[in-house]
């Protein structure tokens, strides 16, 4: 202690005792590794967003999110559910991954400092003018929270197309996300299988959700795997096979094409366990889409298509008298209900036919509308089973001019993406293309409201743009010259 006491000589004669003139410099090493520290937790999530990885994963996450359904809502509304209404605030995987990639895009846009090189923004004006009038719905609308759910889930759509429109940019970006959509149907066409031979019922496990149907005789049961409705599950799965039957026509490595021959073989088997007719009808007409081009440009050769239609044959001859029984037996009046459906959606637009009454509020609107054949039980009241007369009887003329101008607008960029003749953009963009004129069809006799084929339209949507872009911008470049 004495020791510890002990005064030494400063440079101007006075003394100290050992240590006290180091406390401040100790004070300030203290301060100093406290603001290192600080500066560092603020600065963590900048570096990682910037990783490549970790905006691959979350890429991969809202891709990966359309069939597994990860997430919650809240508000639910039960009753309105029942009816066919968008249930309450979605929020999802998808939109906690939005939230990082944006971010990330956003940080990757300042820090970039050549602005004039920086590519222009794309953005889709008749997507824009459609989330336009569905914002302007709400103004007549009866219920505005309703309207909020829904308008909500389109905004995040809207950011998805968006992202995935101005930021892939390049052969290995787009070899990612067709590798994960595969990954992804095979995964739920597993699920499908597997759920229909264990027998189980309607339920909900963690995130999926098992939902059964039997026949009017037990002829079929239906299943819609994670994502939950088998119609829902059936036009997710028609889709993605119109797109695995084309990349067969591309230079794609075994790998790829190993992954679209398995969801090809396990997917149709999974679309016929969904017994979606409208899906059945949705691929039919991508496949005889397909093999009508073929025809006409004969560019591709014929042996795949027949070899296509063999496979679906063999596939049909085992499940013939259930596929029968879905398509000419007994359906409990589910086809015929829609016709009253149709005709209640045609009286509300008759009223409301330029705002509609409001997103997400056809369920609230049709009660003024029914007729004695709905009152009496008679009739299946739900919202109605078109998706042009949906968005029409909700938001209105304009919005579904949009709409439309959207859809074939998507159809024109796949189509000219198939002309450039390039070795993996042509039989992609034509897979799509034939997917999504299929599920256009689809569109006519369902509400899709949900957000797994919706998210997945959108997603495809900017695809083409980015593919568009892509190869318009750099065609001396030629981005897809060597694809492995």
């Amino acid at each position: 202690m004495i020791e510890n006491l002990r005064c030494e000589e400063s440079g101007s004669g006075t003394a100290f005792p050992r240590g006290v003139g180091e406390l401040p410099i100790i004070t300030r090493r203290r301060s100093g590794l406290r603001l290192s520290s600080f500066v560092l937790v603020l600065l963590s999530p900048y570096v990682v967003l910037r990783r490549e990885y970790v905006q691959k994963l979350l890429f991969a996450v809202v891709i990966l999110d359309i069939p597994f359904q990860l997430g919650t809502t809240f508000f639910h509304r039960p009753a309105d559910a029942e009816l066919g209404a968008f249930k309450g605030l979605s929020i999802s995987a998808t939109t906690l991954a939005l939230v990082g990639l944006y971010a990330s895009w956003f940080m990757a846009a300042l820090a970039d400092r050549n602005v004039r090189q920086r590519p222009s923004l794309h953005i889709n004006r008749p997507l824009t003018v459609y989330l336009a009038f569905v914002t302007l719905s709400l103004l007549v609308a009866q219920d505005v929270s309703l309207g909020l759910f829904e308008l909500f889930l389109f905004l995040q759509l809207y950011l998805v197309f968006l992202y995935v429109a101005n930021t892939v940019r390049n052969r290995q970006d787009i070899l990612f996300i067709v590798s994960l959509l595969l990954i992804g149907g095979l995964v739920e066409s597993i699920v499908i299988i597997v759920l229909r031979f264990t027998n189980m019922e309607s339920t909900v496990l963690g995130p999926v959700h098992i939902f059964t149907e039997s026949g009017a005789n037990g002829e079929w049961i239906r299943v819609g795997g994670t994502i939950g409705v088998p119609n829902i599950a059936g036009a997710y799965l028609s889709i993605l096979l119109a797109i695995a039957a084309c990349l067969l026509f591309s230079n794609l490595g075994r790998a790829y094409k190993g992954l679209a021959v398995a969801l090809l073989g396990l997917g149709e088997v999974a679309l016929i366990f969904t017994f979606s007719r409208g899906a059945w009808i949705a691929l039919v007409i991508a496949i005889g889409g397909l093999g009508l081009v073929v025809w006409r440009q004969r560019r591709l050769s014929f042996k795949l298509p027949i070899a296509i239609f063999a496979i679906l044959m063999l596939l049909y001859l085992p499940f013939h008298d259930a596929i029968s029984a879905r398509l000419f037996g007994d359906d409990n009046g589910s086809a015929e209900s829609r016709i009253p459906l149709m005709n209640l959606a045609s009286r509300i637009i008759e009223d409301n036919p330029v705002l509609g009454v409001g997103a997400n509020n056809f369920t609230l609107a049709m009660e003024r509308y029914l007729t004695p054949e709905f009152r009496n039980g008679r009739t299946f009241l739900f919202a109605v089973h078109n998706k042009y007369l949906l968005v029409w009887a909700e938001t209105g003329i304009g919005a579904l001019l949009a709409f439309i101008a959207f859809l074939l607008g998507t159809l024109r960029r796949g189509w000219q993406c198939w002309r450039f003749q390039d070795r993996l953009l042509s039989p992609l963009a034509l897979g799509i293309t034939a997917g999504i004129a299929g599920h256009m069809v689809h569109l006519t006799v369902d509400h899709f409201r949900s957000r797994p084929t919706q998210q997945l339209l959108w997603l495809l949507a900017g695809l083409l743009v980015a593919m568009h872009r892509m190869y318009t911008t750099a065609p001396c470049a030629d981005p897809f010259s060597s694809i492995t």
